[in-house]
């Protein structure tokens, strides 16, 4: 018969067999403890138990992430405008032909956004959110081994398919993650991540551009990509909100067709459209512009480009307020405002004698474009019902990335048809800021607060 003591192990206790074959460990430890770590299913229980508690449901954590993957985002898109003179060199590009390259992004960006939005709904933003930066960074690094032009953009095309479900994943995320009340402030918060991840592209490209090529700069990208998606995916914990009902669609599908019914909203959509041509150009042709015609070279341009990003930063931290405080049911005359603004700054921009004047009218140009981005946004959020609030500002989105693809296209070919002179771009320029002007000038005084969407 074998007898038993009482051994005390961690503040409890376990009864262990004392006798012959039996060793010293076996007698202090939990018979469990070895062959649970030793064997397969005890790994594979440990492993996961491990990786569960790395990831988090925790809203910062997650803001985090997100915020991050946007200025990934934002880097990636603004690398073929800064690789463009070095680009055009290799395949011997037409100014037509490079605007062409730019806008073939966006054309697939444009595409996705709406079947974005659907499929985070469907599949929840994590799932959405790492398929489209995983795809989008294996394009980003394969376009450094394009070898002909179709291929260059084929590749852009695609990598604007992969990119584009991101930014409704994101906003989908806030919804998840962020209890109502605070979801305009973060939403807004990862707004301002566009202007970052646009500062910070000249800073991080130009140098890899320098030191690695080209191509050898795409592919760098493409791998950061990929290392970022392991994180996301070990950090960020997958979750989904409560499901709605079918009499719930049914209102929202209801309040949507009637919006669109609404001649406010698509005079938003034309300022939308109109700043946009102005932002996605000057983003894309600037680097061009500063290089061929104020004859400065790539490494100046890494320097200068980042600094009027930071007056689009400002801007959005403040027109806010400024049209809550000073514009409530005036907006628009805030709008025309702004466009004017960046029609005057525009012409002082193309008329200086100077670099640092140069970049000191950009400022106030990027200051007054993304006012106006801003406050297109921030009408619509105020004047519809919630249950809608993330479609109406998709439509809004939608005049702006239609730009993307058209403006650097016109610019392109108006370089070209005057041999090489960017006077009749920058007039462009100015017609679209009137344009807008013109726009928000017949959008009428509000007197309700909510437009009326049960009619």
């Amino acid at each position: 018969m074998i007898n038993v003591s009482q051994v005390k192990v961690n503040s409890g206790s376990v009864r262990v067999p004392r006798g012959e074959g039996v060793s010293m460990n076996e007698r202090i430890m939990p018979s469990f403890s070895w062959s649970f770590f030793i064997t397969q299913e005890g790994r594979g229980r440990f492993s996961m138990g491990f990786l569960k508690k790395l990831q988090s449901e925790n809203r910062y954590v997650v803001f985090f992430f997100l915020y991050i993957g946007f200025c990934i985002s934002y880097i990636d898109r603004s690398a073929i405008g800064l690789a463009l003179p070095s680009v055009s060199k290799d395949f011997n590009l037409a100014p037509t032909e490079m605007g062409v390259v730019i806008s073939a992004f966006f054309i697939g960006y444009s595409i996705m956004q709406i079947p974005g939005g659907w499929l985070s709904d469907h599949f929840g933003s994590k799932t959405v959110i790492l398929v489209a930066l995983t795809l989008w960074s294996i394009f980003t690094f394969t376009t450094g081994h394009a070898s002909t032009l179709a291929g260059l953009l084929f590749l852009r095309f695609v990598f604007g398919l992969c990119e584009g479900p991101y930014a409704g994943s994101c906003y989908r995320a806030i919804a998840e993650y962020f209890p109502r009340e605070l979801r305009p402030a973060f939403t807004t918060g990862i707004l301002s991540s566009n202007y970052i991840g646009s500062a910070l592209a000249p800073v991080v490209i130009v140098p890899l551009i320098l030191w690695f090529g080209w191509r050898g700069m795409f592919q760098i990208l493409g791998i950061v990509g990929l290392v970022y998606v392991f994180f996301y995916a070990l950090f960020v914990k997958q979750t989904k909100p409560q499901e709605e009902t079918k009499e719930d669609k049914s209102k929202k599908n209801k309040y949507f067709l009637h919006l669109l019914k609404f001649s406010l909203i698509w005079k938003l959509i034309l300022c939308a459209f109109c700043i946009s041509c102005i932002n996605k150009g000057l983003d894309a042709w600037m680097p061009t512009y500063l290089i061929a015609e104020r004859g400065i070279n790539l490494k100046a341009v890494g320097y200068l480009t980042p600094i009027p990003f930071i007056a689009s930063f400002l801007s959005t931290a403040v027109c806010g307020w400024v049209m809550n405080k000073y514009f409530d049911k005036k907006e628009n005359w805030m709008i025309v405002i702004c466009a004017a603004m960046t029609a005057i700054f525009l012409y002082f921009m193309y008329n200086a004698e100077t670099i640092l004047w140069v970049v000191i009218f950009q400022c106030g140009v990027y200051f007054f474009k993304a006012c106006i981005l801003g406050t297109a946004v921030a009408i619509v959020l105020k004047i519809v019902t919630g249950s809608i609030a993330g479609s109406a500002s998709t439509l809004i989105n939608m005049g702006g990335q239609v730009a993307g693809f058209i403006s650097p296209i016109i610019m392109g070919y108006l370089v070209y048809a005057f041999n090489g002179s960017f006077n009749a771009v920058f007039y462009y320029l100015m017609g679209v800021a009137a344009l807008c002007a013109i726009s928000a000038l017949l959008i009428p005084t509000r007197k309700e607060d909510m437009l009326d969407l049960e009619k």
